[in-house]
């Protein structure tokens, strides 16, 4: 993979190994006393923390909210269903409920990629914040469905409008950092997901208990509640939405030239290409993007599976309601904890692939005892694990992935891709959870587990080539004989 030729670049740079090594470069006495932006050297580091910290501010606390209540808008039929809504709207005949859950992943993988492509066409404020309106609209209007069809249609409609979002977030927040900065922020603004979807069942629940109020039953509070939430956060999202680096409103020109100089640095693509339909098959021809999508797929089935069924299987090893929603917020706790600690590792140590491993086997062994142990304390205890596990392998894999991607095109066409997959992980995992096999659900976790031994399998198909691809690079251009690196795989 080779770096783009970019007017920011003002002297030859090599590429970081595995171990975060550079290859070794001259230094003349004009780079002595070289400023970069007008900052001398000697301060750049005091200068580089604060504008950091200004973007990490501004991008990660907004956009975790922002997806912290596409995720909540996205999982809470659980808690309506058992608020009443699934005996209202009769959810309990035949497969109502799963269909009633799964119509919803259609538009939205469908819908992704079309979305990221025009993102810059119709501007990340513009169009982020009408899909977070509309979506919040959309969840409003659920509260007040007559039967389980409306309800449907109403979830196809939310499909359709989050589809971009996550995509979206994802392709911004790494257009702003160095390659080993990335998985710190995504993880970021996940665990603002994590923290706020595990106490939202519990807070839903108590929005339940206004029914009677206005008319309203108690499952239709929750929809109203939060669908308007939304709408206050879509109005906040106008105003306050980052952007990209390249055209950003919130730095000053010798700020925002600081970043691009530095990504220019690290991968060659501070700047935008213009995507186009015949770059995007293009880049749709790559094997890998393919095989990023399947292991996201395999990430996110159990992932969606404690999202949706966390309390049902709760329910199932003999806790009453109240204590199943209350012992559901611990594990995304813990998972939070866990996302961070696993991010900070792999981006200090600069390695993706033995962090995501050691992730996906703490996700296998977590519902392997979920499943297979008798005694409902260790039952409890393993959903700690995968819930901690999963999460984690989704920032893994985004991250792993950006850092080995070139132009702002194909970073596009990737995160749409990658993230499309994570809808069919969501139809799997409510489809493969069924009411027939409740209180235990057997079948449902012998697929989470099968495809977590499938996610280790591409993951080391996927880090053997990028080692071979490093060696070959490093063996055919040495820089001591004039050759340069201009780019290695992140392994």
């Amino acid at each position: 993979m080779a770096s783009t030729t970019n007017p920011l670049v003002t002297s030859s740079q090599s590429g970081d190994d595995l171990n975060g090594k550079t290859s070794p470069v001259s230094v003349s006495n004009s780079d002595v006393e070289r400023t970069i932006c007008g900052i001398p050297v000697g301060n750049q580091a005091t200068f580089e923390r604060r504008v950091m910290r200004r973007i990490d501010l501004r991008v990660l606390p907004l956009l975790g909210i922002l997806y912290s209540l596409a995720l909540i808008d996205r999982s809470n039929l659980g808690v309506a269903r058992i608020a009443g809504m699934g005996e209202d709207l009769e959810l309990s005949i035949g497969s109502r409920y799963s269909l009633v859950s799964c119509v919803y992943f259609i538009p939205y993988i469908l819908l992704e990629l079309p979305s990221n492509m025009l993102l810059r066409t119709f501007g990340t404020r513009n169009l982020l914040s009408f899909c977070v309106i509309a979506w919040g609209a959309v969840q409003l209007a659920m509260a007040f469905v007559p039967n389980w069809q409306y309800l449907a249609l109403c979830r196809v409609l939310l499909g359709a409008f989050e589809a971009g979002f996550f995509p979206a977030l994802v392709f911004i927040i790494t257009t702003w950092y160095r390659r080993h900065e990335v998985q710190k922020r995504l993880a970021g603004f996940y665990l603002i997901s994590l923290l706020t979807g595990g106490f939202s069942a519990i807070v839903a629940y108590g929005f339940s208990h206004l029914a009677g109020k206005a008319g309203l039953a108690g499952w239709s509070w929750i929809f109203v509640i939060e669908g308007a939430v939304t709408i206050f956060f879509g109005c906040v999202a106008w105003a306050f939405l980052p952007g990209f680096p390249d055209n950003n409103t919130f730095l000053n020109s010798e700020e925002t030239r600081f970043i691009l100089e530095r990504i220019e640095e690290d991968r060659g693509d501070s700047l935008p290409d213009t995507v186009t339909l015949w770059k995007a098959f293009e880049h749709l021809s790559d094997w890998k993007i393919w095989v990023y999508g399947l292991m996201f797929l395999c990430a996110t089935i159990p992932a969606y599976a404690i999202g949706f069924f966390i309390t049902v299987i709760l329910s199932g090893m003999g806790w009453n309601l109240e204590f199943a929603l209350l012992l559901s917020a611990p594990p995304y706790v813990f998972a939070a904890l866990s996302v961070f600690v696993f991010a900070w590792l792999s981006d200090h140590f600069r390695s993706r692939a033995i962090f995501l491993a050691a992730q996906t086997i703490l996700t296998l062994v977590g519902f392997a005892i979920t499943g297979f142990v008798e005694r409902p304390g260790w039952r409890y205890f393993g959903l700690f694990l995968g819930n901690a596990g999963s999460a984690g392998c989704v920032p893994g894999i985004l991250a792993y992935s950006s850092n080995n991607i070139v132009s702002h095109s194909k970073r596009a066409v990737t995160t749409a891709i990658i993230i499309s997959f994570g809808g069919l992980g969501g139809i799997i995992a409510t489809t493969i959870f069924r009411q027939q096999d409740f209180p235990r659900y057997i079948p449902g976790i012998s697929v989470t587990i099968s495809c977590q031994a499938l996610l280790l399998v591409l993951l080391g198909v996927l880090t053997l080539n990028f080692r071979y691809h490093n060696k070959t690079k490093r063996n055919t251009l040495q820089p001591a004989m004039g050759g340069r690196i201009d780019f290695l795989y992140t392994l």
